[in-house]
């Protein structure tokens, strides 16, 4: 470059390759010195209620909500004898019964001390055999298996390693139990296995527990 007097100056290329050089590094500086975001963390999904076909049984923990009444709701364990004991009611049976059936029994006792109260039933734990579906028999890893929507009778089957060489899968059964006694819903493992019979392949409750019985030689 050249002076206003024709002279080369020399030392102003350096200078301008230094500034050049410092103006590039200094976002790098300053994004050094940035601090690091906080890793976002996803709030976690809440637990899936128990569904409302669920059968109340012992062990089981259950919230009781009486609308308008704060005092009177509150948070019980079914004792072993399969009743509960709450403000203003004692001694109520729940065992055998489902959220919205024992909440109309809460609702019959209250309404000798409440003015027409509404009362909501949530299962909070669910502990007891009546949350579990089991299978028994000629199954290669007899199981109690937790309870979740949708189970099937073929889902459990494969959960317990399939039939053994002895079972008679024609003459399986399920044993429902409910507020008016067992049931025995006949399933033919044997046509649903071997011949696509989906018909047999039914849906499993809440304390459900599936029968495979050996052969008969």
């Amino acid at each position: 470059m050249f002076s206003n007097s024709g002279r080369v100056v020399r030392g102003l290329p350096t200078l301008a390759a230094l500034a050049l050089v410092w103006i590039g590094q200094a976002p790098l500086a300053l994004a050094a010195d940035a601090p690091a975001a906080a890793p976002s963390t996803a709030p976690q999904a809440p637990a899936a209620p128990v569904a409302d076909n669920y059968i109340i049984g012992p062990g089981d923990t259950i919230q009781v909500f009486v609308w308008r009444n704060p005092d009177l709701s509150v948070t019980v364990p079914v004792r072993p004898d399969g009743k509960i004991s709450t403000p203003l009611a004692e001694d109520v049976v729940a065992i055998g019964k489902t959220p919205s059936q024992l909440a109309r029994e809460m609702e019959k006792v209250l309404s000798e001390f409440v003015r027409t109260p509404q009362v909501n039933i949530i299962v909070s734990q669910a502990v007891s055999s009546y949350s579990k579906v089991t299978v028994v028999g000629q199954v290669k890893n007899p199981q109690a298996l937790p309870y979740r929507e949708g189970l099937k009778v073929m889902d459990v089957v494969l959960a317990s390693g399939g039939l053994t060489d002895f079972a008679a899968p024609n003459r399986a059964k399920v044993v429902r139990k409910s507020g008016e006694g067992e049931q025995d819903l006949p399933v033919r493992l044997g046509d649903l296995m071997n011949k696509g019979a989906m018909k047999y392949n039914i849906d499993l409750k809440p304390g459900d527990v599936l029968i495979v019985p050996q052969s008969r030689f």
